[in-house]
């Protein structure tokens, strides 16, 4: 919850500047819903995406305060973070909730970015791979081999969010094999490896490299650092494709 619909411009126009001639890494950016026009303006006619923070699964109707996928669509948006840890933290977002976003993003063509990943009493009880299971198997339950195809996974360790924590890559990557095999059972080797699975938890130009080089790191979702255009570019041109 930043950046009114000036500032977003402000930065968008910093990122676009920053990344010129940038096509081998790709980039999406996810603003509050009421900059998402003005930032599509900006954004016209980059290789710069852009998505929504949220939806609601229902198309519309009488559901004060939420937008829907086609709302977020009709402004040319492509992506939409679904079950983010401060959903689930704050707004009581939950595996059944998460479920719903994502098939109501799937029927409109929005990519949905997944969010799983344990806080730190979870991690400090040994309990990070149940709790990620749980995450995994329940967002994506009753999804197909080929609705798997435009679903972005996002492992975020809540505990090392914002707190200048960092999961060594070593541990992400442990986090990430463990994401790649639950989709190996739940649908197939092919499509397992064909998932991109992001990392997100205090991402900065100092650690992108050494992260993304895991074999089962495919990105990040860049939280604070994406917030000032000379640090996000930082993380994207210290990716190694």
């Amino acid at each position: 919850m930043y950046k009114n619909p000036a500032e977003a411009v402000v930065l968008v126009e910093g990122l676009k500047k920053e990344l010129a001639g940038q096509s081998a890494v790709e980039v999406v950016v996810c603003p509050p819903f009421i900059n998402l026009t003005e930032v599509a303006k900006v954004l016209a006619g980059t290789n710069i995406a852009f998505g929504g923070q949220n939806l609601f699964w229902e198309t519309e109707g009488a559901f004060t305060g939420e937008i829907s996928g086609a709302m977020i669509k009709s402004t040319g948006a492509e992506y939409v973070i679904i079950g983010h840890s401060e959903r689930r933290q704050y707004f009581g977002e939950t595996n059944e909730t998460v479920n719903k976003r994502l098939k109501a993003a799937l029927k409109i063509a929005l990519k949905p970015i997944v969010c799983v990943g344990e806080n730190l009493s979870e991690r400090e009880a040994g309990k990070t791979f149940d709790v990620v299971k749980d995450h995994v198997t329940g967002s994506l339950a009753g999804l197909t081999k080929e609705e798997m195809k435009t679903v972005v996974i996002a492992y975020e360790p809540v505990w090392a969010i914002g707190t200048g924590k960092t999961a060594t890559a070593a541990q992400a990557q442990e986090v990430h094999k463990f994401i790649r095999d639950i989709l190996i059972k739940m649908f197939d080797q092919p499509t397992a490896e064909a998932t991109r699975i992001q990392y997100g938890g205090s991402v900065k130009p100092e650690n992108a490299a050494e992260l993304m080089s895991q074999l089962d790191i495919d990105g990040a979702l860049v939280g604070g650092a994406s917030l000032k255009a000379d640090s996000f570019a930082g993380i994207i041109k210290n990716t190694k494709v």
